[in-house]
């Protein structure tokens, strides 16, 4: 059973949990790292949810920011590897969006890096679209951004 508490981008659990996302992507996005990263700071992301196995042992994050008055932007979405495959990362994902829709939004965006085949496969199962790219990911050519409206 997992069990999702919001927390506040100071929790340690979702800082440890997004330490070890960042130390994965490192790896994945090569010398693009430092590119990616500048986007990836936690002081203008205030909804942050972590993920809680039936141990009480932190097992994955997300969270969600302002992208303009109509959509968020989910943002350090992060499953530990030992507990991948059991749905965690989309229940993490429907919580997200869930909460965007409570605040008055109408559509998610995010961006993900085309060497991370398990969250494109995550965001095509949870009904986004790829979409043109956005803000700083324009012209991206490793960057996939997509796009879900809100029901």
């Amino acid at each position: 059973m997992i069990t999702l508490r919001r927390v506040p981008n100071t929790d340690k659990n979702f800082i440890a949990l997004v330490q070890a996302l960042d130390k994965d992507l490192a790896i994945r996005d090569g010398e693009d790292h430092d590119f990616y990263n500048q986007f990836n700071g936690l002081e203008n992301i205030h909804h942050c949810v972590v993920a809680y196995n039936n141990e009480d042992k932190a097992v994955g994050c997300g969270a969600f920011k302002e992208y303009n008055k109509q959509e968020t932007e989910i943002k350090r979405m992060y499953v530990l590897p030992e507990t991948r495959g059991q749905g965690i990362a989309l229940i993490i994902l429907n919580q997200l969006e869930n909460w965007s829709k409570s605040l008055g939004y109408t559509q998610c965006i995010l961006e993900t890096g085309i060497q991370q085949p398990e969250a494109i496969a995550l965001y095509k199962k949870a009904g986004y679209s790829i979409t043109d790219n956005y803000g700083q990911y324009t012209g991206v050519t490793n960057s996939i951004c997509f796009a879900k409206k809100l029901k």
